[in-house]
């Protein structure tokens, strides 16, 4: 019989048995050697003492265990269930206090452990609810086309104006996957950013060849105020990628014949760039908002985009240690400074 197989009571009436022979058998070899019959009472009488002492200690640990497992079990399953959190208890020294502070510490765990589940849930919910809502428009005016075509008699001219219509809105949709599929794979680590010492006016070079063709397709007129032979670690490839958000943002929101600006400086611990338009600017109860995954303002619908370039960028600046702020002002343009650290 293996000990560790053996029940509480069990092993406490074997532990019971094992003290009482073995009193037993002192007492009769001491007898047996001096053949007082004193040593035998004293030892009978010591043995019953130890017997009446034994049960009363063994019975007292059995409810005291029985008790505590009982605790136990039903602070298990309310922590399963998430209904409160384990009672405290105020002796530190005992087993039980021990076993009791390290449920406290696994019930604090699987709360957060719920409470970004429940995060990641909602989150999940509202993308896919961004996503359908983003999609929508697109699919039913190819529907829409597709059907026209099917079922109308159409001209040369309208056959070449709906395929263009379809282009537009295949463009829109490319345009969309291709952002979720950057966005995803930044938040899900599946890209890591690399940062190395090169010259930031590369990497601004790389993000306004990207803007040049809109830029002068409205006549804005785009200047650049940075130092050639700044040098600063970031990575050039996804920093490219955040400027020239911001910077497609503000020819898309400027009006034809204005101005987009871009300047450098370069602080103690940062390096701020500047993108500065004259467009019709954002409103401060929205400048909080622009950041958001889709948010778009409600009068610039009808503007092509789907509201993920800034939280895009927004996202690759932050994985690289800076962030961005913006100061606008309705009519007179808007200002996205952007913080990368030096080091």
């Amino acid at each position: 019989m293996k000990l560790n197989r053996l029940s509480i009571k069990n092993l406490c009436l074997l532990i019971e048995a094992g003290a009482l022979l073995s009193m037993l058998t002192i007492t009769i070899v001491l007898y047996a050697l001096t053949s007082d019959m004193l040593m035998l009472l004293g030892g009978a009488l010591l043995t019953a003492c130890t017997l009446v002492w034994l049960i009363l200690l063994v019975s007292f640990f059995s409810k005291r265990l029985s008790v505590f497992t009982n605790d136990l079990c039903r602070t298990l399953d309310n922590m399963i269930n998430g209904n409160k959190e384990p009672k405290q208890i105020s002796d530190k020294e005992t087993l039980f206090a021990r076993i009791s502070h390290r449920l406290s510490r696994l019930y604090g765990i699987m709360q957060e452990n719920r409470r970004k589940v429940d995060e990641e849930r909602q989150e999940l919910q509202m993308l896919v609810s961004d996503i359908s809502h983003q999609v929508k428009t697109p699919v039913s005016n190819l529907k829409m086309v597709t059907d026209t075509l099917l079922t109308k008699p159409v001209t040369d001219r309208e056959r070449i104006d709906f395929l263009q219509g379809i282009r537009s809105q295949t463009d829109k949709l490319d345009f969309l996957f291709q952002a979720l599929v950057k966005t995803s794979r930044l938040e899900t680590g599946a890209i890591r950013l690399e940062k190395r010492d090169c010259l930031l006016f590369d990497t601004l070079a790389q993000a306004m060849s990207g803007i040049v063709y809109g830029a002068e397709k409205k006549d804005i007129t785009v200047t650049v105020d940075c130092p050639e032979d700044l040098h600063l670690s970031h990575d050039s490839k996804w920093t490219a990628e955040a400027i020239f958000n911001l910077l497609d943002n503000a020819v898309k929101y400027t009006t034809a014949g204005g101005k987009i600006s871009v300047s450098v400086e370069q602080w103690e611990m940062y390096v701020k760039l500047n993108v500065t338009d004259t467009g019709k600017g954002i409103s401060e109860s929205n400048q909080a908002s622009i950041f958001r995954r889709f948010y778009r303002e409600e009068e610039v619908h009808d503007e092509p985009g789907v509201g993920i370039g800034l939280y895009l960028a927004r996202e690759i600046i932050t994985l690289q240690g800076g962030y961005i702020k913006v100061t606008s002002e309705i009519g007179k343009g808007s200002t996205f400074s952007v913080f990368l650290p030096v080091r």
